[in-house]
């Protein structure tokens, strides 16, 4: 292995270590190994264009895991593929057509078909290329993707055997229809989470044998399907004119009655009367369904009104809306309008406004599967994390629908379903040769595709072969976690869920972990639209692949949603760079005998620095042990980041310099050189997982330990059984850490500190008194004394007993100890006083300003919420540097 580097470049190391671990194979399932089993599914990215910020957390995670699972020596699997996206891609590929000038429906099913295929095979090698950069341990041998053949024959059987269980049929229902997409779509597809600005528009209908009868509508349009008026029954205003019929100023013929329905008509909203549409909104379909009402379709597969609507034949739906009440004003039934905040319903791909119409479709029955779903997750089969979200999982199932799986699209799996000229219909899981009730050989397939999600739900057990009863089945199956966002909660982990146990008996997953959307630092969720948008390979050529996994892991709460930014993503790149130079330092320390290196030694052998190291070295393995297990992935990124950036590179090494140095005591330097390398071992084993290029790159320039295999990414990870270093008998950990810390590193830390705020350089020596304010503190405190002195720059360090000596001097009084430094000789106390005076005059009159700014009302409501705290932040800073400067001052005097 070549020297180490001196400057920190991960673009020089990251291509080479990934290279290195895809030649040695390392990341393929082993079934045979012996190893007890760990798999999960990566969620598979739609081959719509390129990863966003969310996927990079996502994934980050669940390489995690993975690579943990690994180093715990387990046959650790993770499936990687991706989805074919039916509605997302074939929209993505249209607009790119329509800019070429195509249309798809001139090119014919056939052609079009083919480009998908073509921008699949472009965006999935790019969607590949990101997951490799991102270093995402996947076993590639077992790439699938959900129109691959294995998986297309998974797709029919399920429809085939939930068609011959009753559970999928083929009726007329109310569902949603894109007029932009020209498909139906499920519940699921329609965004109805941002209430728009519209209009409530009132009208009235006269009613027979005079009178008339006011309703409210925010879709005017949609009276010209309107086949009753609905009211409480117990409503005293209407219970005179229940079963009179209204005059439809349009269709005079039309029969329009007058209703009573409990559960549509409420007596408390407007006039307490509701215009029924049965063919145009979801409620007034069932409440026709109830009172037997003709259901009118008045809009066409292109949202224009059709034949139904009379004078407003052909006209867009959003146009006939102003014809409409044009119309209806000129007839004086106009009763006026009030603005209104509705959330009308919008396609999730393509953002139309959807409308609900009467469609034939294909329809999945959804109760008897939600069942088990609901049982699996109550009784323990399936944990969430965090288990917050069983509640909104619980409300969904309990309140399920019917799924609508038919999609008017030509890219995805084509429904198996044939007709014959008769009308009837033959599923099947091979193409028949002829019609399965009259023998017909004329048959002609369904058009339609089903919704992506139908595939999607299969993807836990059909990447393993099913329904073949593959050995890669029995062996991964059911897989161990899946890692996914909460807004996918109903699309796919319930689903998921129903699928495997209806097809397989088997839960597909036993932990779901949840995790939160990537927000920029304002809390604003990020898109290109708003100009917040962090792209991944942006974000890793930048600061490097393992500064970004080790800000989204850092910042990983299970169900929280993270702030991220670039300052973040610079700091974390400066804690690979301090790792980088401290992993340096140690090796340009190593004797030139490369036997000498790592020498064997045992625990009696620690001095009080060893101890202390080796106590905290311990607190971390327990601590990412126990966080990596409740999958607090933050917790253990945080447990990490300060023990190598504060206990290991800026304590242990710097305490343990004097040993390392020229003319040191032989032994004493190999134990402190092979203890400090055994921790530097394991904390880069600890944080593989979650930063696994510069832990590779840094490990192989290790010296070896016996039995190590050639890659970390495949060696023993820390456990507390097995923590990788020998631990004393009987060994206290808080004391052995707190003698030093008290003793040693408390008395450096003030030293240094009261050196630094009186403004004393380096390279002037000063003189140290320590005086112990417990009777402890006597003994180690004369134990470290030389320490202290070598730690400070100090030419002396002195004990004394009583008060210090007269004149001006730096205290600092903590727990144990009080620390003086005499300034005669060592210090201008004049000079200084009057500068650090100047400083006091000039942070006082800040502090002044920033009060006098947080104390004005229109700075606090209208400033960000992060300028005010930035503010507030201010005002500790300056008020703890006023305390400092006092406490010089008093000292100078």
């Amino acid at each position: 292995m070549s020297e180490l580097e001196k400057a920190f470049n991960p673009e020089a190391y990251e291509s080479r270590v990934g290279a290195a671990w895809r030649a040695a194979d390392l990341f393929r399932g082993r079934p045979d190994s012996g190893a007890p089993r760990f798999s999960l599914v990566i969620p598979p990215p739609n081959v719509t264009g390129a990863l966003h910020i969310g996927h990079a957390l996502d994934y980050t995670l669940q390489d995690i895991i993975v690579r943990w699972q690994r180093m715990l020596g387990k046959d650790a699997l993770w499936v990687p593929g991706s989805d074919h996206a039916g509605i997302a891609t074939q929209a993505v590929v249209e607009k790119a057509l329509r800019r070429e000038g195509k249309d798809r429906h001139e090119m014919g099913r056939e052609a079009f078909v083919e480009e998908v295929w073509k921008w699949k095979e472009i965006h999935h090698g790019k969607i590949v290329a990101t997951l490799d950069r991102l270093g995402c341990s996947c076993d590639w041998s077992r790439e699938r993707f959900t129109l691959d053949p294995g998986l297309s024959q998974a797709v029919r059987e399920t429809f085939v055997r939930l068609h011959e269980d009753g559970l999928i049929y083929r009726g007329m229902r109310l569902i949603n229809w894109c007029p932009s997409c020209r498909t139906a779509l499920s519940d699921l597809e329609v965004d109805r989470d941002d209430p728009e600005p519209g209009e409530l528009w009132s009208f009235a209908y006269p009613v027979e044998g005079g009178g008339e009868i006011v309703v409210a509508t925010t879709r005017p349009e949609t009276m010209l399907g309107d086949t009753a008026i609905a009211v409480h029954p117990d409503d005293p205003r209407w219970q005179a004119v229940v079963g009179k019929r209204v005059v439809h100023p349009f269709f005079p013929e039309r029969a329009i009655p007058i209703i009573a329905d409990p559960l549509l008509a409420d007596p408390e909203t407007g006039t307490g009367a509701v215009k029924v549409t049965p063919a145009h909104d979801p409620n007034d379909f069932a409440c026709g369904k109830r009172h037997g009402l003709p259901e009118i379709s008045i809009l066409g597969e292109d949202g224009r009104v059709n034949e139904a609507g009379g004078p407003f034949a052909g006209l867009d739906r959003f146009e006939a809306r102003e014809k409409v009440k044009a119309a209806i004003a000129e007839r004086g039934l106009d009763r006026g309008r009030k603005d209104h905040f509705y959330a009308p319903g919008r396609c999730q791909r393509c953002r139309t406004i959807a409308e609900p119409m009467i469609s034939t479709q294909w329809f999945l029955t959804m109760e008897p599967l939600a069942r088990p779903a609901l049982e699996a997750v109550r009784d323990g089969r399936i944990r969430f994390v965090p288990d917050s979200w069983e509640k909104t999982y619980f409300h969904w199932l309990e309140n399920i629908q019917d799924w609508c799986i038919s999609r008017q699209l030509w890219w995805g799996h084509r429904i198996p379903a044939w007709y014959c000229p008769a009308g009837h219909v033959t599923v099947a899981r091979q193409d028949p040769p002829a019609c399965a009730t009259c023998g017909a050989t004329a048959l002609e397939q369904d058009p339609d595709v089903l919704d992506t999600w139908f595939s999607s739900q299969l993807w836990p057990f059909s990447v393993f072969g099913w329904p073949e009863s593959t050995p890669e089945l029995k062996h991964y199956y059911p897989t161990d976690v899946l890692v996914t966002g909460f807004d996918i909660i109903f699309f796919w982990v319930a689903r998921m869920i129903m699928a495997g146990l209806r097809l397989t008996g088997e839960v597909p997953f036993r932990t779901v972990l949840y995790h939160g959307l990537v927000r920029d630092a304002q809390g604003r969720k990020m898109s290109k639209s708003t100009g917040n948008a962090l792209e991944p390979e942006e974000a890793m050529v930048r600061h490097g692949v393992d500064a970004l996994r080790f800000t989204l892991a850092a910042q990983a709460s299970p169900g929280s949603d993270l702030a991220l930014s670039e300052e973040r993503l610079a700091g974390y790149r400066a804690f690979m760079n301090k790792l980088w130079n401290a992993t340096r330092f140690m090796l340009m320390r190593l004797p030139e005998d490369r036997a000498a290196r790592r020498a064997d030694y045992a625990a009696a052998e620690y001095d009080d620095v060893d101890r202390y190291l080796a106590a905290r070295y311990l607190d971390l393995v327990d601590d990412v042990d126990r966080a990596m297990h409740d999958y607090r992935y933050d917790h253990a990124a945080e447990a990490i980041y300060h023990f190598l950036w504060g206990t290991f590179c800026d304590w242990c090494i710097e305490l343990a310099k004097p040993d390392l140095a020229e003319g040191a005591e032989p032994r004493r330097a190999a134990v402190r050189r092979a203890l400090l390398f055994d921790v530097l071992d394991g904390a880069l084993r600890l944080l593989h997982p979650i930063a696994p290029f510069i832990t590779e790159e840094l490990w192989q320039h290790l010296p070896r330990r016996a039995g190590d295999p050639p890659f970390l990414a495949v060696a023993d990870y820390p456990v507390p059984a097995r923590p990788g270093i020998p631990v004393p008998e009987g060994f206290d950990r808080t004391a052995a850490a707190a003698r030093v810390e008290r003793f040693l590193i408390a008395p450096v830390s003030a030293a240094r500190a009261l050196r630094t705020g009186a403004n004393i350089p380096p390279s002037r020596k000063i003189a140290i008194q320590l005086r112990p304010r417990t009777a402890e503190a006597g003994a180690p405190l004369t134990a470290f004394a030389a320490r202290i002195a070598l730690l400070t720059q100090a030419e002396g360090v002195a004990l004394i007993d009583g008060a210090a000596e007269a004149g001006p001097a730096l205290r600092q009084v903590l727990d144990d100890l009080e620390v003086v430094i005499p300034l005669a000789g060592a210090v201008d106390t004049a000079a200084e006083r009057a500068r650090l005076e100047k400083e006091q005059v000039r942070l006082l009159k800040d502090l002044e300003a920033v009060r006098a700014k947080l104390a004005n009302p229109s700075f606090v409501e209208r400033a960000p919420a992060e300028v005010v705290e930035k503010e507030r932040g201010r005002i500790a800073a300056l008020e703890g540097r006023l305390a400092e400067l006092a406490a010089l001052l008093d000292g100078l005097r």
